[in-house]
């Protein structure tokens, strides 16, 4: 057994979620990295809520990101090396999509429920603005037909 064989993980081995997050060794410096990426993207979709276009690239972009994991995760289980203390990346993408792609499809969730909430809201508000205007509308029709009623004939 080699060196790089001791330090993979068998995912056969892993019996939940919590175990294999414990496994992890959280002081490798890109996986810092990695959840500061997902903290600067949750608090970016956060803070842009209001502004659609952006968000809606910033959307296709994660979605995209979640689409390449595959490849992503096939380049870093060959370079692993280069970045990481151990070798993570496994065939099945268990490691890629725990740590990279929840996080980003939990964002993307975030966004499509604030997009929700805000369309929820605008249909709310234009709905009062109709029955604003239908109420007024009557009121002045109203006004108008008791106008031609009580209307003094003239001779």
């Amino acid at each position: 057994m080699s060196r790089h064989d001791a330090m993979l993980i068998a995912t056969d081995e892993i019996d939940g979620i919590w175990p294999f997050l414990q496994s992890i060794d959280w002081r490798d410096p890109w996986l810092a990295v990695l959840l500061t990426f997902h903290i600067a993207i949750t608090m970016t979709a956060l803070m842009t809520r209001n502004h659609a276009n952006f968000q809606i690239i910033l959307f296709l972009v994660l979605l995209l990101l979640v689409y390449f994991s595959e490849s992503i995760n096939e380049v870093a289980a060959t370079n692993w090396m280069v970045f990481s203390r151990q070798q993570y990346f496994d065939s099945k993408g268990l490691f890629i999509s725990i740590v990279f792609s929840v996080p980003i499809l939990m964002n993307c969730m975030i966004m499509v429920a604030s997009w929700l909430y805000q369309s929820s809201q605008l249909m709310t508000s234009l709905k009062r603005a109709q029955l604003r205007q239908q109420a007024k509308n009557r009121q002045s029709n109203g006004e108008a037909s008791n106008g031609r009623l009580n209307r003094p004939k003239q001779e």
